[in-house]
């Protein structure tokens, strides 16, 4: 009876002392190296992007930080890891739209829910998409594609990244916008489509605008609109799909910061003002700019912003997986 009477009472001290423990862990916080989990292979747009940003917090933050690629199942392994870590502030996830939105969507047992399992830190950039075609095809203008493949019984191919990937769905939505009779052609990685681009295997690619910039440029391709909300100070020659005439036609691919759901809210405050100075870099602003990136502004840097611009996200693609016929496996 002593013995349990004296249990009972270390048990209330220990009740009483962990919100002290708790709030004194957070006060020192961070007191040891964060990790970046980047769920994709070495040198993709999110990796470079945490890389560039993990440089540059780092010194406010007064710890390292460890760039860590956990690449598989189109980013399911990595953000699992993360969601299923402890949500003490040192363990984060680089989150983009396969690992957030569309992978998600598209698995019918999915590992994590990225709505209930991650709270939204910060998004780190934007970079929006375009519609290149070959040189060869007779087409200088979107208006010009939509009329071809009309004219076409086959119709004009396009590829992209993969089937239910973050190119697919916007294509999905142009062609019922439009009518156009664009066969999706789907590769391994939107790096894979431009080969075959090159060599006029495939009439267009629909890509994130710095990985065929220089195809641009160089005259081996053509790029026909951007899908961004305004022209992109890299190709301002180029119109957006909203002055084609698709108003509020917006598709691009984010690169953002996610904390496990319980991260304590000063952390992620602590976070979101690293990043929110960092964004002001000039030497981040002009890095992001060379390829094509958007820097986060006003509620790209905050939890409220962040979780509704990932509603809407989530449904224009809930809309084009269900256009594209696209059921979850």
């Amino acid at each position: 009876m002593i013995r349990s009477e004296a249990g009972r009472r270390r048990l209330l001290l220990l009740g009483t002392a962990l919100p002290l423990l708790t709030a004194q862990a957070e006060a020192r916080w961070p007191a040891r190296p964060l990790r970046f989990i980047v769920p994709f292979a070495a040198g993709g747009n999110s990796d470079v992007t945490a890389r560039l940003f993990a440089a540059r917090i780092t010194g406010r933050l007064g710890q390292p930080i460890v760039v860590e690629n956990r690449s598989g199942a189109t980013g399911a392994i990595g953000s699992e890891a993360v969601a299923r870590s402890r949500p003490d502030g040192y363990t984060l996830l680089i989150g983009s739209p396969g690992s957030i939105v569309n992978g998600p969507l598209l698995t019918a047992q999915p590992r994590y829910d990225p709505m209930a399992d991650f709270t939204p830190v910060a998004l780190l950039g934007r970079v929006p998409m375009v519609i290149i075609v070959r040189p060869g095809l007779p087409a200088t203008t979107l208006a010009e594609l939509v009329a071809l493949s009309k004219s076409r019984p086959e119709g004009v191919t396009v590829g992209t990244s993969g089937t239910g990937g973050a190119n697919h769905l916007p294509l999905e939505l142009f062609k019922a916008a439009t009518g156009a009779n664009l066969v999706h052609v789907p590769y391994r990685g939107g790096g894979s489509t431009l080969p075959d681009l090159l060599s006029g295997n495939v009439d267009g690619v629909l890509i994130e605008l710095p990985s065929v910039l220089e195809i641009h440029r160089e005259g081996r391709g053509r790029i026909l609109g951007v899908t961004s909300a305004r022209r992109s100070s890299l190709v301002p020659e180029i119109p957006t799909f909203i002055e084609f005439g698709l108003p509020g036609f917006l598709a691009e691919s984010f690169v953002g910061l996610f904390a496990p759901t319980g991260t304590p809210e000063p952390i992620v405050r602590t976070l979101q003002a690293a990043i929110t100075e960092a964004a002001t870099d000039p030497e981040v602003l002009a890095r992001l700019a060379s390829f094509g990136a958007e820097p986060p502004v006003g509620d790209d840097l905050s939890t409220p912003g962040i979780v509704a611009y990932l509603q809407g996200e989530m449904t224009k693609a809930r809309r084009a997986i269900a256009i594209a016929g696209l059921h979850p496996e």
